[in-house]
């Protein structure tokens, strides 16, 4: 692995563990002993992503990953709960065994783990995925969190 600060090839693995269908792994520059993070995680052929208006384009887990973390920014959600998520994300995704999946259906995976995760994260992604015309459709997921008692 290359260092990112001094681009030497030689590091050692100082800690590992699991996030989860990936290995997160922290480790030390052998020539300039600073730290970083890595995550490796298994190459697997993923479905295409049919977007509304019929394009067809790679499933890109960083993309997903900057709006996930877009919905948590500034709140109580740490990197190791939406990296679970988005690991639980794709291997649904993976699992389904389809050749192509609507990008409705990705959005759906992300609105159920937000919802487990944080109801105001729930409600930024859901007031863009949604496409709210007016504050009664905000209000009518509002009132159906409350009910949720949530």
């Amino acid at each position: 692995m290359i260092c990112p600060f001094c681009q030497n090839d030689a590091s050692k693995v100082v800690d590992s563990r699991t996030v989860g269908e990936a290995i997160r792994r922290r480790r030390e520059c052998e020539a300039c002993s600073r730290r970083f993070s890595t995550l490796e995680r298994l190459d697997r052929r993923m479905p295409l992503v049919l977007k509304k208006d019929g394009v067809r384009q790679a499933f890109d887990l960083d993309k997903l990953r900057r709006g996930f973390s877009l919905s948590c920014r500034k709140r109580p959600v740490s990197v190791e709960d939406i990296e679970g998520a988005l690991s639980r994300i794709e291997a649904r995704i993976y699992a389904s065994g389809d050749s192509d999946i609507t990008s409705e259906e990705v959005g759906r995976h992300v609105l159920d783990e937000l919802r487990g995760m944080d109801n105001v994260a729930f409600m930024r992604f859901a007031s863009v995925y949604l496409e709210f015309d007016d504050p009664e459709q905000f209000l009518g997921l509002v009132e159906g969190l409350i009910r949720e008692g949530k």
